[in-house]
């Protein structure tokens, strides 16, 4: 079975060079530098290496797994290793979410450049698949691990085996069955097109198919107003249910006849199921769709803490990297701790530890180069400045000299400003440290929220420790919402976690706290929290407060909370599971045991969490049919996590897969979740299949 790609691609001598594979060196550090084989596998989607050519191999990386091709100019390892070897001949392998960089040098200038340009032509093609090109590249991968032999065929024992490594248990007489059915040649082996349709008939999906049915009057098809009812009943679509049928018939229909009739087949209701428009995350709130041109401290700004470290708060690695992944993942908040360095280049590290050094210079210089690729909307700086006079003017010289008409020098309109600016303009970057450049959001302590309100103005900004900032919204939640209805308010994390672990940020944003700075270095629940929060509105980095957060006069408590609305009643009905992954702590040639639990995070009452029982030996096609219902006052402070677990009985269930959304961006009706690894990156085509459905919780009746 033919790689996908191979298929998409142009004749690329580039790509051919890459197959006869290229003796590099491998960069880990200015000390570990070893020569290593790599070559581009067949399959154009995986690239391996080995110590020697003809030696050994193993999978270097998936290309899948790339997002991006930097010049060795861009990566501040080889930058310092320039005198050893030329800039010109090496290049950075950049990967999705948290996974370290690859630094390699090429033989010659040449090389280099047929890699970089040879694995960007993948990158790009991978990226540009859709929907179908997708699944039918991750068929094709799983035929190239099934086929041992790479003899284009697959043998029964080879199907057997690959079963296992796809988490499917089955019956060997059931499987031997599937397995001739979809042998039309009789070959005794399955090729191509003949594994695709042994794959579905292991994907049938039985649930599905009997939703079909409930709608279809003949069972073969749904009609135009069978489908408008199924929309308006099941999906609540309501008024534009007609105009979105057509639509969807017109996207996800396979069939040509199908679409001119202006009816739907099982795969085409399948096909949109599966798709973003039957996605539980609602596609109106993917853009930037809130109002944007209220004052800065009416928003929720993705923070970022000790955005320098790649790991943790003793002896972590310092790097650009960190500030470089900040702003790709939307942070519009960094925290950059500046102290005095040699030869009078102010250096930034966590001061008084064993974490490496970096030069301000390039710190600055990253933002300027990433600040706005991800969003136009402002980026804060949130400069910890340690350094003496002299060191200062040079921290002034270099953020005026580098980021030059980016850096927000002078009020937005040029006159005395009344309020803070909103986050639409031109793109800026703010310090509220350096009095010299401070324009908004000076830096002001905190003694009580009397003497803010006495003696502080509305661009000033306090900071806040977490446990300072919990004890005040237990002694004073009002007045801390009140407070941060017209001033901004950053809250860190304690210093005691040094091991670069995160606070859950939804208590702090309860309270109207807009900046909440998290260590987005450190995978995990609280991330996953943060990252929900911030997915809607075009992953902006910035997310408008309800209006109960925005207003002087509010009346809200967030621990005796009372919403402005009728609390609202959640039932999720989980129904099924699609191509689970096996957990990190899996054994080898084990199949996962799948549970759902669906967690709640908002106000301290909201807060809640059930699951379903677990299936067993199924990660593949899993059904649970369970019913998990929740009653939540505040829906405009919720957000949602849908965590998929391996269960064990002995230990600690192992992660298989999560997605967090919040409350007002979900979607009712039937609809799949799409789940994401431990880092945020897709697990594609890994999904459940739920049912979701919100109503007002009935007045309770009068006697």
């Amino acid at each position: 079975m033919a790689s996908l790609l191979q298929g998409r691609l142009p004749a690329s001598e580039d790509l051919l060079l890459m197959q006869n594979g290229t003796m590099m060196r491998k960069v880990r550090s200015r000390s570990w530098k070893k020569l290593r084989y790599f070559r581009l596998q067949e399959d154009g989607m995986t690239v391996w290496h080995a110590r020697t050519v003809g030696g050994s191999a193993k999978p270097s990386f998936s290309i899948s797994d790339v997002e991006t091709v930097r010049e060795g100019h861009e990566s501040e390892l080889l930058r310092s290793l320039a005198e050893e070897f030329p800039l010109e001949q090496g290049f950075t392998v950049v990967f999705h979410g948290r996974r370290s960089n690859l630094d390699l040098v090429a033989g010659s200038v040449a090389e280099a450049q047929v890699w970089m340009a040879g694995l960007q032509l993948l990158v790009d093609a991978v990226t540009n698949m859709d929907q179908q090109e997708r699944l039918d590249q991750w068929l094709s991968d799983w035929f190239y691990r099934g086929d041992k032999n790479q003899d284009g065929r697959m043998t029964f024992q080879e199907v057997q085996r690959l079963l296992h490594l796809m988490n499917v248990e089955m019956d060997p007489d059931y499987a031997l069955q599937l397995f001739q059915m979809a042998d039309t040649s009789q070959s005794g082996t399955l090729e191509g097109g003949e594994f695709v349709e042994f794959y579905k008939a292991l994907m049938k999906r039985d649930e599905v198919q009997e939703l079909f049915e409930n709608f279809s009057a003949d069972g073969q098809k749904l009609t135009l107003l069978e489908f408008v009812d199924f929309l308006r009943e099941e999906q609540k679509e309501g008024e534009r249910a007609p105009d979105l049928a057509l639509e969807l018939i017109d996207r996800y229909e396979p069939s040509e006849s199908g679409k001119l009739r202006h009816v739907l087949s099982m795969d085409g209701l399948l096909s949109y199921l599966s798709s973003k428009d039957g996605d539980i995350f609602n596609p109106a709130c993917l853009p930037v769709y809130q109002d944007m041109t209220q004052p800065l401290n009416h928003y929720y700004i993705s923070s970022s803490h000790n955005t320098y470290l790649l790991g943790d708060q003793f002896c972590g690695q310092s790097s650009v990297e960190g500030y470089i992944r900040a702003l790709k993942r939307g942070c519009r908040c960094l925290e950059v701790d500046i102290w005095d360095g040699p030869n009078g280049e102010p250096i930034v590290y966590h001061g008084h530890t064993l974490t490496s050094r970096i030069l301000f210079k390039d710190v600055v210089a990253s933002v300027a180069q990433y600040a706005f690729q991800t969003s136009d909307y402002p980026v804060i700086l949130s400069l910890e400045n340690h350094c003496s006079w002299d060191q200062q003017q040079t921290l002034a010289s270099h953020l005026t000299e580098i980021l030059g008409d980016q850096l927000l020098s002078t009020t937005v309109d040029g006159l005395l400003p009344t309020q803070l600016p909103s986050p639409e303009r031109p793109k800026s970057v703010l310090c509220p440290s350096l009095s010299a450049l401070v324009v908004y959001l000076k830096s002001v302590s905190f003694h009580s929220f009397a003497h803010s309100r006495d003696h502080y103005r509305f661009y000033e900004i306090s900071s806040f420790s977490e446990a300072k900032a919990k004890s005040l919204i237990k002694e004073a939640g009002n007045e801390f919402v009140q407070h941060n209805a017209w001033q901004l308010s950053r809250v860190y994390p304690s210093g005691l976690r040094t091991d670069s672990s995160n606070y859950n940020p939804q208590e702090l944003w309860n309270a109207g706290c807009q900046m909440v700075a998290m260590n987005v270095q450190t995978a995990g629940l609280e991330m996953d929290i943060c990252d929900g929060l911030f997915r809607q509105n075009g992953g902006c980095g910035y997310v408008l407060k309800p209006g109960f957060l925005r207003d002087a006069q509010s009346t809200f408590y967030p621990e005796r909370p009372v919403g402005p609305s009728k609390a609202q009643i959640l039932r999720i009905q989980v129904i099924s599971g699609q191509q689970l992954p096996k957990g990190a702590k899996t054994k080898e040639g084990t199949i996962v045991d799948p549970l759902v639990r669906v967690e709640v995070f908002g106000v301290r009452p909201d807060t809640a969490r059930q699951e379903t029982n677990h299936v067993e030996n199924n990660g593949f096609n899993p059904y649970w049919g369970e019913t998990l219902c929740f009653r939540v006052q505040v829906p405009e402070l919720a957000l949602l996590r849908f965590l998929v677990k391996d269960y064990n009985w002995k230990f600690r269930d192992d992660f298989v897969g999560q997605y967090t959304l919040p409350w007002t961006c979900m979607q009712q009706g039937y609809r799949h979740i799409h789940l994401l690894s431990k880092d945020g990156i897709s697990l594609h085509p890994a999904s459940i299949f739920v049912h979701i459905c919100i109503e007002e919780e009935p007045e309770e009746a009068e006697f």
